[in-house]
């Protein structure tokens, strides 16, 4: 009779897009070559950095309406799969996070389809494939997979990324937040 043993994995966490974060690229297959030459894992976590001037908001009205992707809410990212990843469409949405940055834990081999609502036809969207391989080429976290976090210590700043579950919703919430944000700063 044998003997079996599981050691922890390490995690990481993979900074979607790099230095170029989670915004419509310059070209189309960005997040393609991007996700190409890496290894994602079970327990790995992809980072979804939000381009921070989407939040600005400005008094000088024909720019407003001229830059409509830098609503706040509108560069989100939308949980889907393949047909509606390929589509650009919404028929099965699986989750949708409005407020970044969002940190999104990869639990199971397989594939999985990211987009954002406004920017997917532009190649603002994301396939990876998850193996049974430990995943390679992020930041490796403090802690070994299956591991809580809190015993690793709260102090590295990939921590502030966590607002899984908080932020996930059932519709989108790109236009109608930002709307509601605008009305909010012109009038109080």
């Amino acid at each position: 009779m044998g003997c079996f043993m599981m050691l922890p994995v390490s995690a990481f966490i993979h900074i979607v897009g790099g230095q170029q974060g989670w915004r419509v690229p310059h070209n189309k297959p960005y997040y393609e070559d991007w996700a190409r030459p890496r290894t994602f894992g079970v327990g790995d976590r992809l980072g979804f950095m939000v381009d921070m001037e989407q939040y600005l908001l400005v008094s000088n009205v024909s720019w407003f309406m001229n830059h409509d992707h830098l609503l706040p809410g509108a560069n989100n990212v939308i949980v889907v799969d393949r047909e509606d990843f390929d589509e650009c469409t919404e028929k099965h949405v699986i989750g949708t996070y409005c407020d970044g940055p969002v940190t999104f834990n990869l639990t199971r081999t397989g594939d999985y389809y990211f987009y954002n609502g406004l920017g997917c036809e532009a190649g603002q969207k994301l396939h990876i494939t998850v193996g049974d391989k430990e995943g390679s080429s992020g930041q490796q976290l403090p802690f070994k997979a299956g591991e809580s976090e809190s015993s690793s210590g709260s102090s590295n700043p990939f921590f502030a990324l966590q607002v899984l579950g908080r932020h996930l919703l059932k519709s989108r919430c790109g236009f109608s937040s930002g709307l509601v944000t605008f009305l909010h700063w012109m009038f109080i």
